[in-house]
């Protein structure tokens, strides 16, 4: 199974694509000739995406919006078809994340990052599926987490979120199956994007609690994810160290391993 074939009228759709892997997925993609239309909520950081992408010879169009309201969700499709472009290909990259014990949280910014994180993806999804499927052609890539395979405390929500992510996409692959669309879940584990920055990490306590070998850039996620939609892959986990984690997590007993997580988790330390 492969991408669907670039062409002057079909697009990839990726949210979250001001910064971080949002931006490296969406250089792949132009790199491998799609054309591009970049959503997030800074439209001035998108337009210099795409001017740069431009200039390599690339097609790129900036859609700014906030995917954590409802109504401007809603309308991204049909903005997309004002531009002439039909959807082939629709990467949910946009996501963030809260930090530290949930007795402590704000319950807004948990709404918050659920809005972004599980609702937005399943949103788009519902919307995007069925011209794809009557089209007989598609392929959506949903960007989850190495924590999806695990409880996360620290960041209980975020786990959460991305443990959505992993399952509604491994569902959607078995829904899916001789349609001509595939969906993927890349999971990459510790990135160095500013991501842990925004959440309230330090990057010293982040690197202090995974080790080095585990980190990978963003560039090699982005094209660990895009190799593995063009393979019609269910779950795409970039390097090798991610990988054997996430068959670790799934096996080891949650009784034994929450209690060492939330030993080595900055956001519950004192």
């Amino acid at each position: 199974m492969s991408l669907p074939t670039p062409a002057a009228d079909r697009t990839a759709l990726v949210t979250g694509a001001s910064s971080g892997i949002g931006t490296a997925l969406s250089r792949e993609l132009s790199r491998r000739g799609h054309q591009v239309v970049l959503v997030a909520r800074r439209a001035e950081k998108l337009e210099e995406l795409a001017t740069e992408l431009r200039a390599a010879g690339g097609r790129a169009h900036v859609l700014g919006a906030d995917l954590s309201d409802r109504s401007t969700r809603a309308t991204l499709l049909d903005r997309v078809g004002e531009l002439g472009l039909t959807l082939d290909i629709l990467v949910n990259n946009a996501g963030l994340s809260t930090l530290g014990p949930v007795a402590a949280s704000d319950p807004d910014a948990e709404m918050n990052m659920i809005e972004v994180d599980v609702t937005a993806v399943a949103d788009l999804c519902s919307r995007a599926l069925p011209g794809m499927v009557h089209r007989r052609r598609g392929a959506i890539l949903n960007v989850a987490s190495t924590g999806a395979f695990q409880p996360l405390p620290g960041q209980a929500g975020y786990g959460a979120c991305k443990a959505f992510v992993l399952s509604y996409t491994e569902s959607l692959t078995g829904e899916l199956k001789g349609t001509g669309v595939t969906a993927t879940a890349l999971c990459p584990g510790p990135v160095d994007t500013g991501f842990g920055e925004t959440a309230g990490f330090a990057k010293e306590d982040a690197e202090a609690a995974l080790p080095s070998f585990m980190w990978e850039s963003p560039e090699s996620v982005a094209k660990t994810g895009i190799d593995g939609l063009d393979k019609g892959q269910m779950v795409a986990i970039p390097g090798f160290a991610n990988r054997a984690a996430s068959v670790f997590a799934r096996l080891a007993p949650n009784k034994f391993l929450v209690p060492v997580l939330a030993s080595r988790h900055p956001g519950l330390r004192p």
